[in-house]
């Protein structure tokens, strides 16, 4: 029996929608400026033409936006449109397809009027479909296409050619709008998270306010933080990051280089949070107050700067909850409480939380209201640990829970782990994600890292954020390295990514002495004790790093990843990238934050390094008959180059890369 239905099935077929994420069921990643460009496969039966459209409804908007969309491969069907996000909130956008029948007629009549044919049955259809898309037009805009429809009666050909006028729509136009209000092949709506720029592009700096005493040898402070901040500003970084300001624990306490035995006088990991005078709800007593924490963040502020705070979900046995909440921990059969492992290192200065356990739904909401109360002391950034060890539905919540009070909230994951946990991470809620990058040091490791980070569908979930070391990783290559290499490293996490980070002081003054146990980790790390740091060292990496950051904020293709495109270069110690500005908005004015920016790093940067860049002048929006200006960045000197072949030479004592701007001269 043949279907029943008062209209007919339709014969357009709507597939491949793109960007989505998990299918639809997490948001597409966006940042407001940074445009979305709709894709997606749109055919029919037959030879028929197709209109196709991209509408795009804003938050709060009662009304859709459509975007007319092109083909960009005819022979594939597949479809393109481009809409421009301008407000912070969850967006939405769908893909709509018509038959285009006064297009096809169009195509079909003037194949016979070139070939000699008469056409006066055809201008007779063609006026009917005139008629009928009048009718689905308002009263007083009817006229121009009844008129057009009477003109092709009587012979007149010209509807079939009028291109209209800024003022006047043509026909085409009115049939086209006429269209919205017919009954269409419609996709799936998809999701658009849009947040504010800063999701997307910033600097974090980290530190511990205990090694930031202006006295040596003492325990430093929050108020000594603040009174220091404009070290941190003056460089240009827009996040300081805080390690936990929490309590630490007694029991089990570490010693210097994660040593079993602590002495009485040694501060312990802060990250072994919680005694007797509170757990993740207070700070540090020789930290200071809430409302040193409070003056910190509205100091900050005044500096353009955010205060990120570290969220561990983890205790030390000391911690209230231990004997408050027993039963939010894992047991081991001789009743005590599992610490952490991570064989052969042994945590038991940290008990993990049981996020599955019989009381999860209080624990959740524990944790949740942890975060609202530091929300609600104007911290609006957290750097997340370890948060793969945790169930990825908490997160979602969690994180939805927050956002809901909290837009504006951002949250970094910390979860060195597998690429798909790392996704599925971002495609729950993380604005950001530490990356690989502390590990992809040769050309062709970059090159392929960032390349795929840089290409859907992993741009689209997944925001990487560059970091050369943390306070638990000292990678292999900056083991014993001179300063040239660290040089090098943050030239390369600056450019390659929108967002990246330094452990510092001891990035800036090349802390290079491993721990000597066969482990990425440091010798006297930070975690286990004050450090004091002579940050008025000669050979300090604070002018690159200011330099760096000033270079980002004025030039927007350094605030994307989308357009990242690597160039060849018959040196495999040299990187060649280039990125273009998406649109986006920008502190500078100038045009010039607009022009392409093209990378060339010396990635092994212990000998100087020379070779010859082979460009793709067309990804850098350069005309290839025409000499181009290429200006440096960090040196100030320019170069007029020809061609695509072009010679680069680099001395790691005097500059770890060139950051060019690309010019047509």
């Amino acid at each position: 029996m043949a279907p029943r239905s008062s209209l007919a099935p339709s014969r357009l077929v709507i597939t491949d929608v793109g960007p989505v994420v998990d299918g639809g069921r997490h948001p597409v990643k966006r940042v407001v400026g940074e445009p979305v460009t709709v894709q997606a496969t749109v055919f029919a039966d037959g030879h028929d033409e197709i209109r196709c459209v991209v509408s795009h409804k804003p938050p709060g908007s009662r009304s859709w936006v459509a975007e007319v969309a092109v083909a960009t491969e005819p022979g594939l069907d597949r479809w393109a449109a481009t809409f421009m996000p301008l407000v912070e909130g969850v967006h939405r956008y769908r893909v709509l397809a018509w038959i285009d029948e006064w297009g096809s007629w169009r195509q079909g009549t003037q194949r016979k009027i070139d070939a000699g044919v008469a056409i006066d049955s055809e201008l007779l259809e063609g006026a009917a479909l005139l008629d009928a898309a009048a009718a689905r037009l308002p009263k007083k805009v009817r006229e121009d296409l009844t008129d057009a429809a009477a003109a092709l009666r009587a012979g007149d050909t010209t509807p079939m050619t009028d291109v209209g006028s800024p003022d006047r729509p043509s026909p085409t136009d009115l049939v086209h709008r006429s269209l919205e209000n017919a009954d269409a092949a419609t996709s799936k709506t998809v999701e658009v998270l849009v947040e504010r720029e800063r999701a997307l592009f910033n600097a974090w700096y980290e530190l511990f306010p205990r090694s930031w005493s202006p006295t040596p040898g003492t325990h430093g402070t929050l108020r000594d933080v603040e009174a220091q901040l404009a070290y941190v500003a003056d460089m240009g970084f827009d996040i300081v990051y805080l390690p936990p300001v929490h309590p630490i624990g007694r029991a089990f306490r570490k010693g210097p280089d994660n040593s079993q035995v602590a002495g009485p006088d040694d501060p312990g990991s802060p990250w072994a949070i919680g005694d007797d005078t509170g757990g993740h709800e207070a700070i540090h007593p020789e930290l200071g107050s809430m409302e040193d924490l409070r003056s910190l963040v509205r100091t900050a502020a005044a500096n353009g700067i955010e205060v990120a705070l570290d969220f561990a979900l983890q205790c030390s046995p000391d911690h209230p909850w231990v004997t408050q909440h027993p039963q939010w921990f894992r047991h081991r059969p001789d009743g005590s409480i599992q610490y952490a492992e991570n064989p052969p290192k042994k945590y038991q200065d940290i008990y993990p939380l049981n996020f599955v356990c019989d009381d999860w739904e209080a624990l959740w909401a524990a944790c949740r209201d942890l975060v609202l109360l530091w929300a609600a002391q104007g911290i609006t950034v957290f750097r997340v640990d370890n948060p793969h060890t945790k169930p990825f539905a908490f997160w979602d919540w969690l994180i939805a829970e927050v956002r809901e009070r909290h837009p504006d909230t951002l949250f970094l994951s910390e979860a060195f782990s597998r690429p798909a946990i790392m996704h599925r991470l971002a495609e729950v809620g993380f604005t950001l994600s530490y990356s690989y990058f502390p590990w992809r040091v040769s050309s062709s490791e970059l090159r392929q890292y960032f390349t795929e980070l840089a290409t859907p569908p992993s741009v689209d979930r997944f925001r990487p954020s560059a970091w050369p070391t943390t306070p638990d990783i000292l990678p292999w290559q900056l083991m014993d390295a001179p300063r040239s290499v660290f040089a090098s490293r943050a030239l390369l996490a600056a450019t390659l990514s929108p967002s990246y980070g330094i452990y510092g002081p001891a990035f800036e003054l090349g802390e290079n002495r491993p721990a000597g146990n066969g482990k990425e980790e440091f010798a006297r790390s930070e975690k286990y004790e004050v450090r004091a740091w002579d940050r008025s060292d000669p050979e300090s990496l604070r002018g690159l790093l200011t330099d760096l950051n000033r270079i980002r904020v004025e030039h927007r293709a350094l605030h994307t990843l989308r357009t990242l495109h690597v160039h060849d270069c018959d040196n495999d110690a040299l990187l060649c990238f280039s990125k273009t500005s998406h649109g986006g908005t920008s502190v500078d004015p100038d045009q010039r934050a607009d022009a392409s920016i093209l990378v060339v790093a010396n990635v092994e940067a212990r000998a100087v390094q020379a070779g010859t860049v082979t460009l793709d002048l067309g990804a850098l929006g350069v005309d290839p008959e025409r000499a181009y200006q290429v200006h440096d960045l960090l040196t100030d000197l320019s170069y007029v180059w020809t061609g695509e072949r072009n010679y680069v030479e680099l001395h790691p004592e005097v500059q770890a890369g060139h950051i060019f701007r690309v010019t047509q001269a």
